[in-house]
C-alpha cells in the first residue's frame, strides 16, 4: 500500500508595497525639505505681505491694515525705480542673450576641447562674480580716473562709468558667462543630421540657423533671456557700491527706505516695493518654466 504524503505547504510571498504606500514614502522623504523651505522662505514671505499691507500709528502706535504701502510703491519716485530696474534688466538681458549665444556657438563649433573646457570652467566663476569686487574692478579700470579711460582718452568722449549704459556694460560681465552656461547645452542639443539634411536640400549656412537651428533653440533662448533678465533685476550691491542712486533702481529704492536715507519710517513702503519685485519674480519664472520643457522635449 502506497502512502501518499500531503503536500507541503508553500508560504504567501511577500506583498509588493502598492503604490499608494510608494508615493506615502516618496511624501515622508521630502518633509525635510518642505519644513526648510517653510522655514527659510515661508516665514519672510509672510512677514513681508504683512508689512506690505500695515501701517502703523506715529501718535498711537495702533496698526491697521490698508493698501497704502502698495500704493506709494507704484508712484512717484518709486515707480521710476521699478521702471528703471525693468528698463536695465531688459536691455542688458537682451544684449547678453544675443553676445552670450554668439560665444556659446564659437565654443560648441570650435575642434579644441580644452578651449571649450576653459571658457565653461571661467564662465562658471564670472557668473557668480559680483557685488562689490566686480563695481571696484570696474571702478578702477573704466571710471573717471580708470586704467583704460585715461590710457584711451575716453573722459573726452563723454564717456562715464556711473551711468545707465556704464551699469549695462558691468551687468554684462556676469550675463553673458550665465547665457554661455545656459544655452551651451541647447547648443549641442542640435543634430547634425539637421544641419545635413538642410545643406543636401540646398539651404546656406544663413538659411539654416534661420528655418531650423533658431527656431529650435527659441525656447532655450527666450528662457535664458528671461533667466538673465531675473539676474539683473535682483542684482544690488554692485549698483549700490558703482552709482549710488544716480540711477534709480528699485533695489536701491528698497535699501533706502529700509534705512530712511531720504524719508523716516518708510520700512512698510520698502516691503511693498519688495513685494513689486517678488510678482514681477514670479511673472519672470511663470514664462521660464514652461519654455524650459518644451525645449527639453525638442533637445532630448
Amino acid at each position: 500500500m502506497t502512502v501518499t504524503s500531503a503536500p507541503a505547504r508553500v508560504d504567501a510571498a511577500p506583498a509588493v508595497p502598492s503604490g499608494r504606500r510608494r508615493r506615502r514614502a516618496g511624501w515622508l522623504a521630502v518633509v525635510p525639505l518642505l519644513v526648510f523651505v517653510a522655514i527659510v522662505f515661508g516665514i519672510p514671505a509672510l512677514a513681508m505681505l504683512n508689512g506690505a499691507f500695515t501701517v502703523k500709528d506715529p501718535v498711537t502706535g495702533a496698526t491697521s491694515y490698508t493698501t497704502a504701502n502698495v500704493t506709494a510703491s507704484l508712484h512717484g519716485a518709486y515707480l521710476t525705480a521699478l521702471l528703471g530696474s525693468v528698463k536695465l534688466s531688459a536691455v542688458s538681458a537682451a544684449i547678453g542673450t544675443l553676445l552670450g549665444l554668439l560665444l556659446a556657438q564659437a565654443v560648441v563649433a570650435s575642434r579644441f576641447r580644452a578651449l571649450r573646457e576653459a571658457v565653461l570652467t571661467a564662465s562658471g566663476v564670472l557668473a557668480n562674480f559680483g557685488g562689490v569686487p566686480l563695481a571696484f574692478a570696474f571702478v578702477a579700470t573704466l571710471g573717471n580716473s580708470g586704467v583704460l579711460t585715461s590710457h584711451l582718452g575716453l573722459a573726452d568722449t563723454g564717456w562715464t562709468l556711473y551711468s545707465f549704459w556704464g551699469l549695462t556694460l558691468t551687468y554684462l560681465y556676469f550675463l553673458i558667462p550665465l547665457m554661455v552656461l545656459t544655452i551651451t547645452p541647447a547648443l549641442d542639443g542640435l543634430r547634425s543630421q539637421w544641419r545635413e539634411a538642410a545643406q543636401n536640400n540646398g539651404a546656406t549656412h544663413a538659411r539654416y540657423w534661420r528655418h531650423v537651428a533658431l527656431p529650435v533653440l527659441a525656447p532655450s533662448l527666450l528662457g535664458g533671456l528671461v533667466l538673465l533678465f531675473g539676474s539683473a533685476f535682483a542684482a544690488y550691491a554692485t549698483a549700490a557700491a558703482m552709482v549710488g542712486s544716480s540711477v534709480p533702481l528699485v533695489t536701491l529704492q528698497i535699501a533706502d527706505a529700509i534705512s530712511g536715507n531720504v524719508l523716516v519710517g518708510q520700512e512698510n513702503v520698502a516691503l511693498a516695493l519688495s513685494l513689486d519685485m517678488v510678482l514681477v519674480a514670479g511673472l519672470v519664472m511663470a514664462v521660464y518654466l514652461p519654455l524650459q520643457r518644451r525645449s527639453a522635449r525638442w533637445l532630448a
